[in-house]
């Protein structure tokens, strides 16, 4: 099974998580940020990962804590559950249409982080929601399992719909990334990732 379960405890955190890469796309979130709880909960969905995060932070000062150290423990549990990932596909893309809003995600499990982020959230905020922590998510979450993850879009005007989009579109782009190709083998002429 490639499943993974993360503790982290910082001063500004508190935060359990598991991840099934395998699953159904059951989710439990509560991470005391409602739209990310709503995105967490979509990504699941959408990738078919079974997930569970319970997060107690600082949301007091603001949600950047919580969101970023959800980021890192979401990266650090697909490190954990690929190993050293023999027989993944290794590359995903979706392109994914949110209305008006149209979103490329585009994916490399390569082992070397990058974070192309290509996305212009008109607003500052989507409820009591930074956007700006959008790309802060992300790019903890790559740190944490190192990969290229590139965004681009190519439509839109609703900082919802991009937003959501995007999370939508990377679920289904790393899928495809995950999926067992049927092989033992790693995917690189190096031998490893």
């Amino acid at each position: 099974m490639r499943t993974a379960e993360i503790a982290r405890k910082t001063a500004e955190t508190d935060i359990s998580l598991s991840l099934n890469l395998d699953g159904t796309g059951k989710s439990s979130v509560n991470t005391g940020c409602g739209f990310l709880d709503h995105m967490l909960t979509l990504f699941a969905a959408h990738g078919r990962f079974d997930l569970t995060v319970v997060c107690r932070g600082d949301t007091q000062v603001d949600d950047h804590h919580s969101v970023e150290d959800i980021g890192i423990c979401l990266g650090q549990a697909f490190a954990m559950a690929l190993g050293d990932k023999r027989g993944i596909t290794r590359y995903g893309s979706f392109l994914l249409p949110m209305d008006e809003a149209l979103i490329l995600t585009a994916v490399d499990i390569s082992g070397r982080s990058c974070l192309c982020f290509g996305l212009e959230i008109p607003t500052e905020k989507i409820g009591t929601f930074d956007t700006e922590l959008v790309e802060e998510f992300f790019l903890a979450f790559t740190r944490c399992c190192p990969m290229s993850l590139h965004f681009k879009q190519l439509a839109g005007r609703n900082s919802h719909h991009i937003v959501e989009g995007a999370f939508k579109s990377v679920a289904r782009a790393l899928k495809a990334a995950v999926a067992l190709d049927g092989t033992q083998e790693i995917p690189s002429t190096k031998g490893v990732l």
